[in-house]
């Protein structure tokens, strides 16, 4: 006579019951609730360009789409006032498909960027009166919002920028306050600085014949870059590449918009200079001001 199984008691099970007590999921992860989370086959994450804003179109055909690619942290470009700079590389895994990306983090918190930005968003107005008082008292909420607007601020000012074809970075996506843009650069090498560079004098009267022609379409629109110098000017081969555009100013709309493109055209006159090349500032200054002016 067989033996007769003995049935589990209720006092056998562990409280609470949990899926797998009714399963056995060894060697079958399929209905196994332990099974790791949706990840990609390779690097760090999904390309997060689905839930993001957008660049301008006509896209450059570099810019990968596609919702299957993976997105990997290569480390720090550099550190700024505002932000980090990283190195990104995207993907289609299984394919030739790739492309090395800048990633712009706009930092939170108790930074330089929280205590200068008065005088650029002159101007600038957020309708919400909770949001505005926030941003004034400087609370941990407002200073989300400070760095959500400068990351939107610049991501906004490089698309209009590329659309006019100045020489700016392509703004790729915009998440939070992260923007990937085009990386500047060969292969994973970022282009110089122009601080950095000794431009022979030819290429220098070259360099500096695209600024002017470069600072003059910005004054036709009304703008300025606001924080403009050699260390935010980048030397891509022989073509200049103007960065970091989260302060633009508009030039008649803010109170200070005068004072910044003083500013702006004498530290780049004085670095030209420096380097041997004789540039009149105030000639230069005169003719964006009346760039801006002819607006009215």
């Amino acid at each position: 006579m067989g033996c007769i199984p003995v049935r589990p008691s209720f006092s056998d099970w562990r409280l609470p019951l949990q899926f797998n007590d009714f399963h056995d999921s060894e060697g079958d992860t399929a209905f196994s609730l332990t099974t790791h989370p949706d990840a990609p086959p390779e690097g760090e994450r999904w390309s997060t360009w689905d839930a993001a804003q957008h660049g301008p179109v006509p896209r450059p055909e570099w810019v990968i789409t596609d919702l299957g690619a993976v997105d990997a942290d290569l480390g720090v470009l550099k550190t700024g006032k505002e932000a980090d700079v990283h190195l990104v590389h995207r993907w289609v895994p299984g394919t030739e498909r790739e492309l090395t990306m800048a990633a712009k983090r706009f930092r939170t918190g108790d930074h330089r960027l929280f205590h200068r930005d008065a005088g650029y968003l002159e101007g600038r107005r957020v309708r919400r009166s909770r949001e505005m008082r926030a941003m004034a008292r400087r609370t941990e909420f407002g200073k989300e919002l400070v760095s959500g607007q400068w990351a939107a601020a610049e991501f906004g000012a490089l698309g209009r920028l590329w659309e006019l074809g100045l020489p700016v970075p392509y703004p790729i996506q915009l998440d939070g306050t992260e923007m990937l843009m085009e990386f500047i650069g060969s292969g994973r090498t970022a282009a110089p600085r122009l601080v950095q560079t000794r431009p022979d004098a030819e290429l220098l009267a070259e360099l500096f014949e695209q600024l002017r022609s470069s600072l003059r379409t910005l004054a036709s629109e009304g703008w300025t870059h606001g924080d403009l110098s050699p260390y935010n000017v980048l030397l891509d081969g022989e073509r200049l590449v103007l960065i970091d555009w989260p302060q633009i100013v508009d030039i008649i709309g803010n109170p200070q918009g005068f004072a910044f493109l003083e500013r702006d055209v004498t530290t780049m006159c004085a670095w030209f200079t420096a380097k041997g090349l004789p540039v009149d500032a105030g000639e230069l200054l005169g003719d964006l001001i009346a760039e801006a002016t002819a607006l009215g």
